[in-house]
């Protein structure tokens, strides 16, 4: 499926939703379009966030939402500066046809990433890093359940049968790779502050925080959380580099502990090798991800602490 006609497909199930819902979504338009597809329903400010590349079912899509609206709106409430699930609508995740929906409150972003020059991108992230200790400290605090080390666990088991089917780049000796490190990620999820004695478990926003940030008018606002996760903050910081975790320990966050560290930054590289059971209905996305397969490779196999 090409990006446009996975952006058509996002754009008709966003307005049936909507509308369902008593919303106008009279002039949609498609503002992202990778692992999910954003749209504008248009001329109301809200935002339907459709998954376009998953492996999960509507109803593991769904419990998976369910989590991410929960903490978005606690930390809402609290004055946290974060994009809050749209008051237009049920804070709920809406399935329609074989997808489960999510709709948020439209920010008008100024300087988006995608438009900023690429020798600013580096200064930009260091400086966004520094606002992250800020909202680990006020994640500390969340009382609800989360799952632990999401989207790893379970996420790239389920990846890997289908990476069975369709290996792509990656050989019979890789995928045996996979399946032991999904054995050691789970075995560490299971009890990860036994793993890592004095790590502070807590939930954490679960995908690069210091890049899912909107610069708006009023101010930035922390978005995308749909792989919130109970975990250590080695987890949103792994393969930032030591810029970045500088900036996040000169505003006050706790420096990373180098195990703790090293071992997120494996999971993570698992998580990306996981990922290219989606490429073959985004074959574009391969570019992005085969690059990281040596380095992945060179990696001893993760293992437990």
């Amino acid at each position: 499926m090409t990006g446009s006609e996975r952006a058509r497909r996002a754009v008709r199930l966003a307005v049936t939703a909507g509308r369902r819902l008593g919303l106008r979504a009279d002039e949609p338009r498609v503002l992202h379009d990778v692992f999910n597809v954003l749209v504008h329903l248009a001329p109301d400010p809200v935002v339907a966030r459709v998954p376009s590349l998953t492996v999960d079912s509507p109803e593991e899509q769904s419990e998976r939402q369910r989590r991410e609206l929960a903490v978005v709106s606690w930390l809402a409430g609290r004055g946290t500066p974060v994009v809050p699930p749209s008051p237009l609508v049920p804070p709920e995740p809406v399935t329609c046809e074989d997808a489960s929906l999510t709709f948020w409150q439209y920010a008008d972003e100024r300087d988006p990433m995608a438009a900023a020059p690429p020798e600013s991108l580096e200064a930009r992230f260091t400086e966004q890093a520094g606002w992250v200790a800020g909202l680990h400290r006020a994640m500390a605090g969340y009382p609800g359940e989360l799952t632990v080390l999401a989207p790893v666990v379970p996420a790239a088991r389920r990846a890997l049968a289908a990476l069975r089917l369709r290996p792509g780049p990656l050989t019979p000796s890789d995928l045996d790779r996979v399946e032991h490190e999904c054995a050691v990620a789970e075995a560490v999820a299971a009890d990860l502050a036994g793993a890592f004695p004095g790590a502070r478990v807590q939930a954490v926003h679960g995908d690069a925080p210091h890049y899912n940030v909107l610069r708006t008018g009023q101010g930035f606002l922390f978005s995308d959380f749909e792989d919130v996760t109970l975990a250590t903050a080695e987890w949103d910081l792994a393969g930032s580099g030591p810029q970045v975790i500088e900036a996040y320990v000169r505003a006050g966050g706790r420096r990373p502990d180098a195990a703790v560290l090293d071992f997120m930054e494996g999971a993570r590289l698992l998580q990306v090798v996981a990922a290219l059971a989606v490429t073959p209905r985004m074959p574009e996305l391969a570019g992005m991800l085969e690059p990281m397969l040596p380095q992945w490779r060179a990696r001893p196999p993760l293992s437990a602490p």
